[in-house]
């Protein structure tokens, strides 16, 4: 729905930049893309019965989140957060607040790839876009990624 697609593009907004930042424009987008081809496979893999395609950019977003989670693990971002309903805004590591993000699509990713479950939301899409971000900059030159990892702002 709109709440997923907003999502989707505030977490482009918030990794996405300083992931670019760090491997350059065209990088990025074959990043990206291999990212989400490899979303889309291990959603294919994990669901061959779902008669819902997968069709979005999660998992390719989740892709870029996964590279901010390796060339940025002591970053900060800012998030909002309600205490007595006053809303508060603090820089939290970006490592908790992936990891968090990461561990909450494992139980519905699992209670779909054993009961069919539909969700209406790619877990599995989410699960192979961040499990990507390992094995892609491994093809993509690696140094080009660590030699950023001190110069870029977080």
């Amino acid at each position: 729905g709109i709440f997923h697609l907003l999502g989707n593009m505030l977490f482009l907004w918030v990794f996405g930049r300083r992931v670019e930042d760090a491997c350059g424009p065209w990088r990025y987008l074959v990043y990206y893309l291999l990212a989400g081809t490899t979303a889309s496979l291990i959603t294919a893999l994990a669901q061959p019965h779902g008669d819902i395609p997968g069709i979005g950019a999660s998992g390719a977003i989740f892709g870029v989140v996964g590279a901010y989670f390796v060339l940025f693990p002591g970053g900060r971002i800012r998030t909002l957060w309600f205490i007595s309903f006053i809303p508060t805004w603090p820089k939290i590591r970006a490592f908790w607040f992936v990891l968090y993000y990461l561990i909450i699509q494992i139980p519905p990713a699992v209670d779909t790839y054993m009961n069919n479950a539909q969700y209406g939301i790619g877990h599995w899409a989410h699960l192979g876009g961040f499990f990507a971000c390992i094995f892609i900059p491994l093809f993509m030159r690696p140094e080009s990624f660590a030699r950023y990892m001190s110069d870029v702002p977080v």
